[in-house]
C-alpha cells in the first residue's frame, strides 16, 4: 500500500510539473512603473532592470506561480539628481538592499473575468511582507517569429513606510512634500524561453 501511495504521489507531482509551462519576462516589452504625489502633482518613475518567470498551468490557472525581481539601482524618474537621492540613504539604499522581489505562494480566482488574486512574499528595503496583487491575464498569442507570448498586468498601492522608507518633509502650511502611498503598475509580456526573446532582438536588428 505504501508503495502504491508513493507511486501515485510521484505521478501527480510529475503531472503537475509537466502541466506548468515556464514563461520568461521580456523586459524589452514590459514595464515596472510607479507614481507618488509630490506637493499637488504626481511624479512618475520606473525601474529599468528587472526579470521574472511565470509558470503557467493552462488547465488550472490557480496552480500557476510567479517570481519577479527588480534591481533597485535601476530606478529612473528622468531627473539625475533625484534618482541619485532615491538610490541613497533617504530612500532605497540600493547598495545595502540591491533587490526588490516578489514570489507567489497562492493564486485564487477573484470573481472577475481573467483576473486573479496572487498572494506572495514581497521584499523591499530589507522588509518582507505578504501582499496580494490583483493580476489580469491578457491572453496568449503567437508572435511573428514563431514563438508564443503571454501577457499580464498588475496594479497595487503600497505604503512606503511599511518598508522603512520614511523620509519626508513637513510643509509650512501643513501636509507633507511626498505621499506615503505609492501606486505601482507592472505590465508583463513573457515569452516561452530566453531564446525566443534573443531571437526576436536579432531579427529586429536585421530588419
Amino acid at each position: 500500500m505504501k508503495f502504491i501511495l508513493n507511486t501515485v504521489a510521484a505521478v501527480l507531482v510529475a503531472a503537475s510539473a509537466f502541466a506548468a509551462e515556464p514563461f520568461v519576462v521580456d523586459k524589452n516589452h514590459s514595464e515596472a512603473d510607479f507614481q507618488v504625489r509630490h506637493l499637488v502633482s504626481r511624479v512618475s518613475g520606473k525601474f529599468d532592470n528587472f526579470s521574472g518567470t511565470i509558470s503557467v498551468d493552462r488547465a488550472n490557472p490557480t496552480a500557476s506561480s510567479v517570481e519577479f525581481n527588480i534591481k533597485s539601482a535601476s530606478i529612473n524618474t528622468g531627473v539625475e539628481n533625484r534618482d541619485k537621492d532615491l538610490r541613497g540613504a533617504n530612500f532605497f539604499e540600493v547598495e545595502k538592499f540591491p533587490e526588490i522581489t516578489f514570489k507567489s505562494t497562492s493564486i485564487k480566482a477573484s470573481g472577475k473575468k481573467d483576473t486573479y488574486d496572487v498572494t506572495g512574499t514581497f521584499t523591499m528595503h530589507g522588509v518582507t511582507k505578504t501582499i496580494t496583487l490583483p493580476v489580469e491575464f491578457l491572453g496568449f498569442i503567437k508572435d511573428p517569429w514563431g514563438g508564443e507570448r503571454a501577457g499580464f498586468a498588475a496594479r497595487v498601492t503600497l505604503n512606503r513606510k511599511d518598508y522603512g522608507i520614511n523620509w519626508n518633509k513637513m510643509l509650512d502650511n501643513g501636509g507633507t512634500l511626498l505621499s506615503d502611498d505609492v501606486d505601482i503598475t507592472v505590465n508583463i509580456e513573457a515569452a516561452k524561453s530566453k531564446k525566443d526573446i534573443q531571437g526576436e532582438i536579432k531579427k529586429e536588428k536585421t530588419q
